[in-house]
């Protein structure tokens, strides 16, 4: 880790983590609905704290190294035939493991929420997730390993995506009314900060150099694959600490574990019941579903404008990627303190603005190179992470004890169901202005239809009730 890292790290773990003695146990203080009611609760563990957001720094090894800029660039490659078909077989695969997790993601989180295995299934799950990047080192550069490293990262995206849901249900316990903004802004923080150093290890490790570490070579692809198999042994080590030092949930009074069938019918009927109960909660689900596309957007087709608009080559699309994380972590881990001051909608729709505006100014100033993109690229880097850290608080706040799972779930399943819409833009605009810095305004789009959708939410709405 370099100097700076260490210290950006280190004084974000000073500044936001919460020394206190006491035991680890299961405390339904820090349910949700019980933190609102109680806002003096008694402060997590700093342990505890730290120990949660290193999931979110070994998780960079999926985010950023296996579906963002290595192994994805790596399958859509020439080494594995027409670029074309590659890149349309990657988008299939990931469309269905996209439709696995609409299916699946509210039942399995409601189905912990009902247990005492919170803990238990996201160790399960994060295991998975390890497997499928350890295989990734036998995916040799050949079209027929094509679809065996499809498969790998297909499943490995289904299972990276129901880990999340039971990593998103912990927030309520490892923080407080108080610290509910700093502690997501810390784990978001986390995970950006954990790219930026994986991508280091990695890219100087064994795919800049010609001859990398213990004598890795480009050859048959083994730089990229070597990488895939360092990027699983960082995702186990630092997923190791959240199930240690975080306690498991305990279920609320009438979760009541039922058959998988009858798991569907209840999901239904309490999709219904928050219509009708907490009609703004299902507006901030659908809102935020539509502005997070866009944010994922902004890092997905960052790489391709900076490389097909702008000029930049590999290494320097790598190095962008790099100082994208740490504006972003930076980001991230001080906007903590903005959301537990003012709320998480204000923080929220002022990122917003924040990406519309300075991605219409990447539009509009194309043609002054690689010195716009860095300036406005960075800009936009700012406001994503304070966005996404902001959109998991507001809902943590409206989610009663017990039911942190299921509505979790729902936020995965909204999310996953508008994956379609970005792409889909920036592919339209393209078409419509005939050139690939077109596609900037369907992105920008989409933030503004979400930005829009927001602005009529509460940011008080009535509190959920507990399952009866």
């Amino acid at each position: 880790m370099s100097r700076r890292t260490q210290i950006v790290a280190s004084s974000a773990v000073v500044q936001y983590g919460e020394s206190v003695t006491g035991t680890d146990a299961p405390d339904p203080r820090f349910s949700t609905a019980a933190m609102a009611a109680n806002p003096d609760a008694a402060p997590v563990p700093r342990r505890r704290v730290i120990s949660w957001a290193l999931w979110d720094w070994g998780s960079a090894a999926f985010n950023a190294v296996a579906t963002t800029f290595v192994f994805t660039v790596y399958l859509t490659s020439t080494s594995f035939g027409d670029k074309t078909a590659s890149s349309q077989a990657l988008s299939l695969a990931l469309t269905l493991a996209g439709l696995v997790v609409l299916l699946i993601a509210p039942v399995t989180g409601q189905r912990t929420d009902a247990s005492s295995h919170r803990k238990l299934w996201l160790a399960v799950n994060t295991a998975i997730v390890v497997v499928m990047l350890g295989l990734m080192v036998f995916v040799r550069a050949d079209p027929a390993f094509l679809w065996f490293g499809l498969v790998l990262l297909g499943v490995g995206t289904i299972f990276f995506e129901l880990a999340g849901v039971n990593y998103n249900a912990m927030l309520a316990q490892v923080s407080t009314p108080r610290t509910v903004g700093k502690v997501s802004g810390f784990g978001w923080g986390m995970g950006y900060l954990g790219g930026i150093v994986l991508l280091l290890v990695v890219y100087f490790g064994f795919i800049h150099p010609d001859v990398g570490l213990f004598g890795v070579t480009g050859a048959d692809g083994l730089d990229v694959r070597i990488s895939m198999l360092v990027a699983a042994c960082w995702f186990a080590v630092f997923a190791i600490p959240v199930l240690v030092a975080v306690p498991e949930n305990k279920p609320a009074p009438g979760n009541v574990r039922v058959s998988v069938f009858r798991s569907y019918a209840l999901l239904f009927r309490d999709i219904g019941r928050l219509w009708r109960d907490s009609r703004h909660t299902v507006y901030f689900l659908l809102a935020s579903a539509i502005f997070r596309d866009g944010l994922t957007g902004v890092f997905t087709f960052g790489g391709v404008l900076a490389a097909g608009t702008f000029g930049f080559d590999a290494g320097e699309v790598i190095v962008f990627a790099i100082a994208a994380n740490v504006v972003a972590g930076i980001a991230t881990i001080s906007s903590g303190t903005f959301d537990d001051r003012f709320g998480p909608k204000p923080l929220i729709v002022v990122s917003l603005i924040g990406l519309v505006v300075s991605g219409t100014l990447v539009f509009l100033l194309h043609d002054g190179g690689q010195t716009m993109f860095w300036i406005f690229g960075l800009i936009l880097c700012l406001f994503v992470g304070p966005a996404q850290s902001a959109s998991r608080t507001f809902l943590a706040r409206l989610i009663p004890p017990g039911r942190e799972g299921e509505v979790f779930g729902l936020y995965a399943t909204t999310g996953r169901a508008a994956t379609f819409i970005a792409p889909a833009m920036f592919g339209l605009f393209v078409t419509i202005g005939g050139v690939q810095y077109w596609g900037i305004l369907g992105i920008v789009l989409v933030l503004l239809v979400g930005l829009l959708l927001l602005l009529p939410v509460k940011s008080r709405p009535p509190q959920l009730s507990a399952r009866n």
